[in-house]
């Protein structure tokens, strides 16, 4: 890497993280490192039409791939442009590394100057200021350790005439991988589990809670194993969700997107034991979810405070399969089998209740969202990437059934909408067969709707289901809920068939749910990506509106 300009030596480096995609927005700051980038045998490099956007491909590459996804931005207002989704990122603890420039080291002045470390600190990334050329080799290592080690983005700032000094050269650069530790899985003490056990033993309506670090760990069949010895129902957090489908005793997503039956099993239930999942303030309600119930936590990582609330009343430090493996063993020393919650008349009323049962006027012309869903979960094969957006209409996509975790893709944690669109288009990127498919708000599809030529450009195929209510749904509901005028969140119907068709893809307004099959048969063999704009009601108000007034808080 001697005698090369620093942007090319960078590039290199990059390259020996095991980075094989890019995602880029070119700017003055980033160019050269970007063309340098570009040159690397097997680089797919993305060229995004909006900063936030190429950060947001990244996550999606990432949920896609497990690989830290990589994204490049220019200095100033390139680093400004990003800060929505870093920190989406970092709340949903997402692996990102984004090569942004700074502005010239040595310039007296510079139009585009800002101190950029502030900016990203405040959205909880980490910031690496790379302001020496010795150092260089150093700061990616850092970039990437942070970025893999502690899941936290982290933003590598490189001033733009520091790029182009000549590299003098050093030792061969070293992957972060090789600082990273692994310590094998973490195994529980026997003390706290013997407690739980007890707990078990003793239990007469538990329930089991998956999270994605029970997805990550291959838990699934230890936990399943657990659960039927335990008596205990299934459920999972909004991220792992459909890990337990096949079950008669799963209930689906635990929080506030929990059907009516799920809601009730969970008021009920006398012992809650999440594995591998945070308890979120969502994932809990509020804390209104299960107010009953003794609340166990096994995680590698368990947190007592989540969200200013208390997580749990009992923790087993272990990696999920590892701790539910512990526990059975157990649970057999003992010979604790128990009915617990299981019986056949559960079973019965888990498949039976209706997720939501209330009715709604329908204008002509317009469908109920649940309709909508019901008939793509119908359509739509179920081992297709479902990419889950934001706001009201994302409650009815979490009642889809029979899809693995692993082909679900969903970061609402900063409650931001106009994401989904960016996170879809990397999952798109990655997966490369056009068998990804976004269900989505119509605001927030159009806050990033430059990215449709973005898709045409490129080449990325997947299919965008616009749930078409002509305004931010959240807002008219709540709005209505207080008595105040709703206007200023209506805007009617924007034609979604007829924009796709402008940026050169596909697109259908759909007038009868019954086309939902024939569309898809079109679809199939295109090249193209392709929208269906759905027009739905904006009378049906989801449960989780009708059931709080969530003055001052975000709805994901």
């Amino acid at each position: 890497m001697s005698n090369l300009p620093i942007y090319e030596m960078l590039a290199q480096a990059f390259a020996s993280e095991g980075v094989d995609t890019v995602f880029n927005l070119m700017g003055d700051g980033n160019m050269h490192w970007a063309t340098a980038m570009s040159k690397i045998d097997g680089m797919q490099m993305f060229h995004a039409r909006h900063e936030h956007c190429a950060c947001g491909m990244a996550m999606g590459y990432y949920s896609a791939t497990g690989k830290t996804g990589v994204a490049s931005v220019t200095c100033g207002p390139g680093v400004t442009q990003i800060t929505t989704a870093l920190s989406t990122a970092v709340r949903a603890r997402v692996p990102l590394v984004v090569f942004a420039g700074e502005s010239p080291i040595n310039a007296k002045w510079y139009n585009q100057a800002i101190d950029q470390a502030p900016l990203v600190n405040a959205t909880g990334a980490h910031y690496v200021r790379a302001h020496s050329a010795k150092l260089m080799h150093e700061y990616v290592r850092e970039a990437f350790y942070t970025a893999r080690y502690e899941r936290r983005p982290t933003v590598l700032g490189v001033p733009y005439d520091l790029q182009k000094v000549t590299y003098a050269g050093g030792p061969d650069y070293r992957p972060s991988a090789s600082y990273i530790p692994q310590p094998g899985r973490t195994l529980p003490s026997p003390e706290t589990i013997a407690m739980l056990a007890d707990r078990i033993a003793s239990a007469k309506r538990p329930i089991i809670i998956a999270g994605r670090g029970a997805v990550k760990s291959g838990a699934k069949a230890a936990i399943e194993e657990l659960a039927e010895a335990a008596g205990a129902l299934l459920a999972t957090s909004l991220p792992a969700r459909g890990l337990f489908d096949a079950s008669p005793f799963s209930v689906g997503v635990a929080g506030g997107f929990s059907g009516a039956g799920t809601r009730e099993l969970f008021a009920d239930s006398d012992l809650v034991i999440a594995i591998g999942a945070s308890l979120t303030y969502y994932t809990v309600d509020g804390g209104s979810l299960f107010p009953k119930a003794y609340v166990v936590q096994i995680d590698e990582r368990p947190l007592g405070l989540r969200d200013g609330a208390q997580a749990g009343d009992l923790f087993l430090k272990a990696d999920a399969k590892a701790g539910a493996e512990a526990v059975m063993q157990e649970l057999r020393r003992r010979s604790v089998k128990t009915i617990g919650y299981r019986s056949p008349q559960i079973a019965e009323r888990i498949k039976t209740t209706p997720i939501d049962p209330v009715e709604f006027a329908i204008a002509p012309g317009t469908f109920d969202p649940r309709a909508v869903i019901a008939e793509l979960d119908r359509v739509i094969p179920k081992d297709w990437d479902l990419v889950s957006g934001s706001g009201h209409q994302g409650y009815f996509q979490t009642h889809m059934r029979g899809r693995r975790p692993e082909n679900f893709h969903v970061m609402r944690e900063f409650g931001a909408i106009g994401n989904s669109i960016s996170i879809a288009m990397g999952v798109a990127a990655a997966r490369k067969s056009g068998k990804v498919v976004l269900i989505e708000g119509d605001g927030s599809l159009i806050m990033h709707i430059q990215e449709l030529e973005t898709m045409h450009r490129h080449g990325i195929k997947m299919l965008i289901c616009v749930l078409n209510d002509g305004a931010y749904g959240a807002e008219i509901h709540k709005l209505r809920q207080d008595g105040l005028d709703d206007s200023g969140a209506i805007f009617g119907r924007a034609d979604f068939g007829s924009i796709a068709k402008g940026f050169g893809l596909r697109g259908t307004n759909v007038t009868d749910l019954g086309q939902f099959a024939s569309l898809l048969h079109d679809y199939e063999p295109q090249g193209s990506a392709e929208i269906w704009n759905i027009p739905i009601s904006d009378q049906v108000t989801s449960p989780t509106m009708r059931r709080v007034k969530l003055k001052g808080h975000g709805v994901i």
